[in-house]
């Protein structure tokens, strides 16, 4: 009898995920044939779809870097870090302090500017990166240094964190550590508040800024310099991420730890040192990721990096909890059907109901999500 019970069970199991895919399928099919005749119709402009297109992949850039070191935290030390978003907050306040520090010194602005308003991103007075003229543009250096600092100061921070808050508690497994990093994470948020205050402040200039013109049939697709650094710099990441996964000592040592880590102990690998790269590699991308999106965006605010935390853990469950190519194409899929999504809805809370509802359908479908189980390779 129960035989008979299991083979119902996983029948109807089964049933389930073939209905969901059906729905999944009609659905798909009901937009695509909906968008085509939109096209010929002239009711969708082509110009505006590849403008969404391009949109949803700097924003899946963003969301996919990012993931990849809360994929990492949980595929080696088991649990999910939520003072990940407040990581990227930290960073990218952390970054473009040096930045405004260069470019306001560049610039010259004058005595009324102190070093102290710039290190602060100008929380005061109107200075912002209209008045400097920042841009990768007119102030490459700073930019450039800037994105290197955000990345060095953010691993230190997590560091640091992780030497005094998570390894004293290593051993008692994920639910205490899941509860510290939210600790962890409204400490940082509030902390930035009283550094930096809550306002949100412009930070970059786009006046001179040159563009790359797409033209397509209805119009064109403007890609400026912001958002060709943003592909450049995230595409290179990701690449290095994948050469140091695969080709090197340290890389393999991971992908141990993740598959088996009572095992990785007892063949001679530093656990330890393995643990503190992932905290060097993961919060130095999350730091990169919020300062190219600030750089992306224009602004930025303290609660930016907690906002965006949502999405990506929707990206790293979409693409298999624990998968560092999961999360990046997880990212990807996200930013992509948040953007597209505008194409039939009107925005604001919407794009992002689009975004878990594709990530609830493909688990229906497939419950490891797209690069299925739980490895960091």
């Amino acid at each position: 009898m129960a035989t008979v019970d299991e083979a119902v069970n996983r029948g109807r199991g089964l049933t389930l995920e073939q209905i969901v895919l059906i729905l999944a399928i009609f659905a798909a099919l009901v937009l695509a044939v909906d968008l085509v005749h939109g096209i010929v119709t002239g009711r969708y402009s082509i110009s505006r779809i590849g403008r969404y297109a391009w949109q949803g992949l700097m924003y899946g850039l963003i969301i996919g870097l990012a993931g990849i070191g809360l994929s990492m935290t949980y595929s080696i030390l088991n649990f999910a870090n939520f003072a990940h978003g407040d990581y990227i907050s930290t960073g990218a306040f952390l970054g473009w302090g040096v930045t405004y520090i260069i470019a306001g010194r560049v610039l010259v602005l004058g005595d009324e500017v102190s070093f102290g308003h710039l290190a602060l991103v100008a929380p005061q007075r109107g200075v912002g990166g209209a008045e400097i003229g920042i841009s990768i543009w007119s102030t490459p250096l700073a930019i450039l240094i800037g994105l290197v600092f955000t990345g060095a100061a953010t691993a230190a921070l997590v560091l640091l964190i992780d030497r005094y808050v998570y390894k004293p508690m290593r051993g008692s497994g994920g639910i205490p550590l899941l509860i510290a990093s939210i600790g962890v994470a409204f400490a940082l948020r509030y902390l930035l508040v009283f550094v930096y205050s809550s306002r949100t402040r412009g930070t970059t200039s786009t006046f001179g800024l040159p563009e790359f013109n797409f033209l397509l049939v209805d119009g064109t697709v403007n890609v400026d310099m912001h958002d060709a650094t943003l592909l450049v710099a995230a595409g290179g990441l990701m690449i290095g991420v994948h050469l140091l996964l695969q080709k090197t000592k340290l890389g393999k040592a991971m992908r141990a730890m993740s598959d088996n880590k009572d095992l990785a102990q007892v063949t001679g690998i530093p656990t330890e040192r393995v643990i503190r790269w992932t905290w060097i590699i993961g919060g130095g991308l999350a730091g990169v990721a919020g300062y190219l999106m600030v750089l992306w965006t224009g602004t930025i605010n303290y609660q930016f990096g907690w906002l965006l935390l949502l999405l990506i853990f929707s990206a790293v469950i979409l693409g298999g909890i624990g998968s560092v190519y999961g999360a990046i194409v997880g990212g990807i899929v996200i930013g992509l059907a948040m953007r597209l999504s505008l194409i039939w809805l009107p925005g604001g809370d919407f794009t992002t109901i689009t975004a878990f509802l594709i990530m609830i359908v493909v688990l229906l479908i497939k419950p490891s999500g797209l690069f299925g189980g739980k490895t960091t390779a």
